[in-house]
């Protein structure tokens, strides 16, 4: 088996030690090549080496953003695969501030843990093919947001650039200095699903294709909670961002057994695709990672798409 190793030695938790460690494990059961990313987008580059070198597996070891780089590296859009690329399987090690991706797979946010983990499904051949959002032309492995969301996510950037570390406490203050700004904006989101009628008013939304689609440090988020891998997408909009509302919602979001409703809350967990479009320009992230500002945006759930080294779903 050829396997390229992925190492972004600027994500939060990745450390000299487990970066050898990974190695060393791999070597004894792989032919393995170890590439560092060494700025923003070098990950995709990566990828794409591996996939045109025909490798079986990337293994990646680094953050989300890390994790969405190296998928849109490799993996062609539906459009553009006429089933003659070369898709390596793909393997995650945990390295960055939140690891979603990894946590929503069932893989251990340790990352030697994930690692002896990893070795173990490689041993037994045990693989898992899941299926992967788009929006517009780039593939999104756990959620996509418009407004609020992408307003952290923006702000939270800028303070990485700053050299401030994503902490979880970082981005509590954050979301809630980010939602006193946007409640004072004018609803002006408009949500269109196939065979629903528009949804219109709307403040910020979510759409996922996993759940939990984040944590708040050890606690997961469930927005749609009947949203997985094996399903369409998950769609979470919000009209309205008086404060009461909004704590009640906070509330059922990090419950258990959370199932949230609300007057004020459209949730779907199980569409096709999403349509998005806005009055004027609003911020889109996608995987925790700010992409910019958009008018239109559409959402694709694209099922049994890429094969994943990871634990089978539970039943």
């Amino acid at each position: 088996m050829r396997t390229l190793l992925i190492v972004n030695p600027n994500a939060t938790s990745t450390t000299p030690a487990t970066r050898d460690l990974l190695a060393h494990a791999l070597e004894s059961r792989t032919q393995l090549t170890v590439a560092h990313t060494q700025h923003r987008g070098h990950a995709a580059e990566l990828a794409q080496w591996a996939s045109t070198n025909e490798m079986d597996l990337i293994v990646v070891h680094g953050g989300d953003g890390t994790v969405n780089e190296t998928i849109n590296g490799f993996l062609p859009l539906p459009e553009l695969n006429d089933g003659q690329a070369w898709i390596p399987r793909l393997g995650v090690i945990p390295g960055g501030s939140a690891n979603v991706f990894a946590r929503a797979l069932g893989i251990s946010p340790d990352p030697v843990t994930a690692t002896n983990q990893l070795i173990d499904l490689l041993t037994l051949d045990h693989d898992r093919t899941i299926g992967l959002g788009l929006a517009d032309d780039r593939w999104f492995t756990f959620s996509a947001g418009v407004g609020l969301d992408a307003d952290v996510c923006e702000a939270i950037d800028a303070s990485r650039a700053k050299g401030r570390a994503a902490t979880p406490g970082r981005y509590v203050r954050t979301t809630v200095r980010q939602f006193f700004r946007a409640k004072r904006r004018e609803p002006q989101i408009r949500i269109e699903i196939p065979g629903l009628e528009a949804v219109d008013e709307v403040h910020y939304a979510f759409v996922t294709n996993a759940s939990p689609w984040t944590y708040l440090n050890a606690t997961p988020v469930h927005t749609n909670p009947g949203t997985s891998f094996e399903t369409g997408l998950g769609v979470f909009a919000v009209r309205s961002m008086a404060v009461l509302p909004t704590l009640r919602l906070a509330g059922q979001l990090l419950a258990p057994n959370g199932n949230p409703k609300s007057r004020n809350l459209f949730r779907d967990d199980d569409v096709p695709s999403v349509h998005i479009e806005t009055k004027e320009p609003i911020g889109l992230q996608i995987d925790g990672d700010f992409i910019g500002k958009r008018n239109v945006v559409d959402f694709t759930a694209v099922p049994d798409v890429l094969e994943v080294v990871a634990p089978q779903p539970r039943r």
